[in-house]
């Protein structure tokens, strides 16, 4: 299962999803839906502003959890 960490990078960072939207250029419904895991795919163009705006790497955005443990 992938499991989808914004909420803690950005509680880390003491950024609001709406400022991270606006500095990259997404809206806040979209990018709320990444945020709560109801998104089915993210461009790797996103991930990347995502990344950029957050001085992160992928892995601390994205995690991989094993659904049978």
């Amino acid at each position: 299962m992938i499991v989808v960490r914004l909420d803690r990078i950005l509680a880390d960072r003491k950024m609001k999803l709406s400022e991270l939207a606006s500095e990259i250029d997404i809206t806040v419904a979209n990018l709320s839906n990444l945020k709560t895991g109801k998104a089915k795919a993210i461009r790797f163009s996103t991930l990347d502003a995502i990344c950029k705006a957050l001085e992160c790497q992928p892995a601390d955005i994205i995690e991989y959890t094993d659904n049978e443990s």
